[in-house]
């Protein structure tokens, strides 16, 4: 396993100004907290978080923290942020850890083959939740659970408590009855019965005719008061 060292400088000064200037320079501000120590606010190497982010353990790993002084410490990425329009990385959370304390990280879970619901039966292979939380001494980690969903049938389902893990180095946090996948019949839309739909079409327009309705009752209105004025000339001339 490749092992990972960060370079970071204690920062001296805090506020948007500051971080922002410290971006410019290819680092990204960070703290170092946990392990009943006191936090530290330092500088961090981007290239070398994002670096870790990429890595097979990804957000797991451990990895070394070199601060100016030549102090070491231990920790693992527990918080990150990153630009949502650039991706570029803002800031860091890094958390110390004892190699001899257990500890609860999330792990992601990863399935492969093609199952039998789909391939023979027509289902659907739905992915319902992509990792679960463990709790292990940092040295156990798993950087992934990996399990064969070749015989699901439809109606199966793959359950937190179906992942393999020794439980002797390995506690299962998630809900052992979880369901992380499963394999689904594909719903078809109804189509309405033959009489309905030919009772549809042979149905009269009702709005057509209340409009029409109106229409002649409206034209029936105009030449009435068009003829009341013709009727009090005529009365005038007499």
């Amino acid at each position: 396993m490749e092992t990972f060292t960060v370079e970071g400088t204690i920062r001296e000064t805090r506020g948007k100004n500051a971080a922002r200037r410290t971006r410019l320079t290819g680092n990204v501000p960070a703290t170092l907290y946990g392990g009943r120590k006191d936090p530290i606010t330092l500088s961090v190497n981007a290239k070398q978080i994002a670096k870790i982010l990429r890595s097979e353990t990804g957000h797991n790993t451990i990895f070394n923290v070199t601060v100016a002084g030549g102090s070491h410490e231990r920790a693992m990425l527990k918080d990150w942020q990153v630009d949502p329009v650039s991706g570029k990385l803002l800031h860091a959370d890094l958390l110390r850890i004892a190699m001899d304390v257990r500890m609860r990280v999330r792990v992601p879970v990863h399935t492969f083959g093609e199952p039998q619901g789909v391939k023979m039966q027509g289902g659907v292979f739905e992915m319902v939740t992509r990792e679960v939380e463990v709790e292990c001494l940092p040295g156990d980690i798993p950087e992934e659970f990996k399990i064969d969903v070749s015989e699901m049938l439809i109606g199966k389902q793959l359950r937190a408590a179906d992942l393999p893990f020794d439980p002797e180095k390995v506690k299962l946090v998630t809900d052992p009855q979880r369901v992380l996948a499963h394999v689904v019949i594909l719903k078809k839309e109804e189509e309405p019965a033959p009489e309905a739909a030919v009772a549809a079409e042979t149905a009269p327009a009702e709005p057509e005719v209340i409009k029409k309705g109106k229409k002649e009752t409206e034209e029936g209105a105009a030449e009435g008061a068009a003829e009341a004025p013709k009727a009090e000339k005529s009365e005038k001339k007499k």
